[in-house]
């Protein structure tokens, strides 16, 4: 398999800026390297002529940025966002009969079954109600299995540790909770298979956020849309901001990546509260 190298890396992010509408500047160095290596191995092509081809055919491009932007999503991606979950918002729902959450561009759908276990081992899980959306129909069907490669995935069951196992507040707490209560793990066959009770959980819908407004006709206490809006312009950017201010309850909590931000006039309509925001 063709090596990236960090200097590729950058080689290639620049000539996207450069020559297309997108800028990865911002993007995840280790999944970036990852998926530009599984381009350039299923293409058989070197980077240079790679790069050479996105500038002329804007279908290529299109299939180069879907294979590198779709299905980048982890177990418990960035532990600190779901310690905040854990310890800040989600105690906030505890008692309440009904928590509406929705995850929009839920990818493959590691994400919906970070939330459904934490959800799980808070006591919420029957409480919630789960919408989990994305423009990909591909993605879709492989969330709704909740199948994933295991060699792929392996590096993530530290987040599920860091996570489900510790607790980052008070490091003498330890919870042994088995992986095989939420999902089987077969090293021979090379998957992580969700169990039943997961991936009978939520609802699974496509959706592209740019035109589809709220499919569900319903309010959300928390919406997660991590690592999409990076793609957008201000423009756009601004009319999901609108798209999930309206269709959150009042103090309803909206998180996205790690590296992403409100700008613009929703600026001011959210609270900015470490890791996540507070609809104001």
């Amino acid at each position: 398999m063709t090596t990236v190298s960090d200097q590729d890396l950058l080689y290639f992010v620049a000539a996207l800026k450069n020559h297309t509408q997108y800028d990865l500047t911002d993007y995840s160095d280790k999944s970036l390297k990852r998926r530009l290596q599984k381009v350039l191995s299923d293409h058989k092509i070197d980077l240079l002529t790679l790069i050479t081809r996105i500038k002329k055919d804007e279908e290529f491009l299109n299939r180069v940025i879907n294979d590198i932007t779709v299905n980048t999503t982890e177990l418990f991606r960035d532990p600190q966002i779901w310690h905040a979950l854990r310890y800040r918002v989600l105690p906030q729902y505890k008692n309440r009969k009904n928590i509406n959450i929705w995850h929009a561009g839920c990818s493959s759908g590691q994400e919906v079954y970070s939330m459904l276990i934490l959800l799980n081992e808070l006591g919420m899980f029957d409480s919630a109600k789960v919408l989990a959306t994305d423009i990909n129909p591909e993605m879709l069907e492989q969330a709704q299995k909740g199948n994933y490669k295991y060699r792929f995935n392996i590096g993530y069951l530290d987040n599920f540790d860091k996570v489900i196992r510790e607790n980052p507040y008070n490091y003498d707490e330890y919870y042994d909770v088995p992986y095989e209560k939420y999902f089987e793990i077969n090293k021979t066959k090379d998957y992580i298979q969700m169990l039943p009770f997961l991936t009978d959980k939520p609802f699974f819908r496509r959706h592209d956020l740019v035109v589809d407004g709220n499919m569900m006709f319903a309010k959300f206490d928390i919406i997660l849309c991590r690592n999409v809006i990076i793609y957008f312009n201000y423009e756009l950017q601004n009319r999901v901001f609108k798209l999930f201010y309206e269709n959150l309850f009042p103090g309803g909590i909206l998180v996205l990546g790690l590296h992403e931000t409100i700008m613009g006039p929703f600026a001011s309509k959210f609270e900015k509260k470490g890791l996540y925001y507070k609809k104001i």
